[in-house]
């Protein structure tokens, strides 16, 4: 049931990409990798925020309450640090999907593509 579900979505997926036009697709990739950014960049500073707040919020606290805090402040900080590694590597991916794409190159992480 699963192999069918994943063959049916990697079809429809492929007759995506061929019936629409290759500047779309590229517009769409270099969009797609300009959310990730924005979006990325604010989750980090806010789980960093917030794990600084549930850290100290525990430590007033009882044991239990601050063993938990301590636990749900570094699964914080763990996310963040997930969240910043694919921030810094979306870029790098896309351009090489993207022809003519300039992320992750010498000049830098960037999703701007010059796409016409």
């Amino acid at each position: 049931m699963k192999k069918g579900l994943v063959a049916f979505a990697f079809m429809l997926l492929f007759a995506g990409v061929v019936l629409a036009g290759s500047t779309r697709i590229q517009n769409a990739i270099a969009q797609l990798c300009q959310d990730a950014q924005t979006i990325l960049g604010a989750a980090v500073m806010l789980l960093v925020v917030l794990a600084a707040v549930v850290y100290g919020i525990g430590q007033v606290m009882g044991a239990e309450t601050r063993a938990r805090a301590s636990v749900w402040a570094t699964s914080m900080i763990i996310g963040a640090v997930i969240a910043l590694v694919i921030y810094l590597v979306v870029p790098m991916i896309i351009g090489q999907l993207v022809p003519g794409g300039s992320g992750g190159g010498a000049t830098g992480f960037n999703c701007n593509f010059n796409i016409t």
